[in-house]
Formats: C-alpha cells, structure tokens, sequence
C-alpha cells in the first residue's frame, strides 16, 4: 500500500484539493473542500487544522480538525474533534481514509490533552458510522446538531 501523509495546502496544491469529490449517495454525507476551508474561517475558535491527504504523492483527499479548542463554547465538540474527512470517489475502498485516520490519531496524541478524539455523523443509509466503528470509535449516546457523536480513546486505540 502506499504511504499516506498529511500535507499543508499551498497555492500548488490548492485548486486540486478543491476538486476532490465524494460520491454522488455520500455528497449529503460530507461538506466539500470549499466549504471547510470556509467553515475553518467562519469558526476561528474551533481552531480548524486541515491538510491534504497524499498516497505517496497523489492526492486523495481532505481532513480538518479542530486542533485544540479552548472556548467554553457548548456549540463546539473537542477539543479534538474530526471536522471533515474526505476522500475523493476515485480512490475509496483503497485504505486511505483509515490511513488518514492514523495520520490524525498520530497528530492528536501529540498534542497537549490530547486523549480522546472526537466526531459526528450525519445520520441515514450512507452514513460513515460503521466506517468510524470498525475504526474503534464507539458512539457515546450524545447528539451534537443533530448527529450522533463518536469517540476514539486514544489512550486505548
């Protein structure tokens, strides 16, 4: 398999990361790039860390986090909360979104506090709950905007 990293978006990389798509059933599932990038303006307090994801030096998707919030805010899940992943429909079922996983997994426990991560999913017939599951998330009975919330003790994972 490849080796997938997590790298920053430049001006080089910018308009193909823009171009990344989910398929058609997941596009009610998962915001696009251009959206997170918006949303990680829109919410400065959520302290958005996004990068793009790399199998070898293809890319292949997309991954924002909240890297660390500190605001009380009951509005924002974290601190370390899995924002966005996406891998774009030309390369899924390949391993990468699990990869993508790990690289951010690896990025958390490196950070201060950082035992648990955190995500939620839209509910419905191609909700990525299962995918998260088998991942390790468990899902803790909590409903943020509408979705159920999923957590990964990375003290454990």
């Amino acid at each position: 398999m490849a080796v997938v990293t997590l790298r920053e978006i430049t001006d080089e990389n910018r308009d193909a990361v823009l171009a990344l798509r989910v398929s058609e059933e997941q596009s009610d599932y998962v915001a696009d790039v251009a959206q997170s990038l918006d949303d990680a303006v829109q919410y400065p307090e959520a302290k958005a860390w996004y990068r793009a994801v790399y199998a070898d030096d293809e890319l292949v998707g997309f991954v924002m986090i909240s890297d660390g919030i500190t605001d009380p805010d009951p509005t924002l899940l974290g601190p370390y909360f899995l924002w966005r992943l996406l891998i774009d429909r030309r390369h899924q079922g390949k391993g990468y979104g699990t990869a993508a996983i790990d690289r951010v997994v690896e990025h958390v426990r490196s950070r201060p506090d950082g035992r648990t991560l955190l995500v939620s999913c839209h509910p419905g017939p191609a909700t990525p709950i299962p995918f998260y599951e088998r991942y390790g998330f468990v899902l803790t009975g909590e409903i943020h905007e509408g979705e159920p919330v999923l957590a990964l003790d990375l003290r454990t994972a």
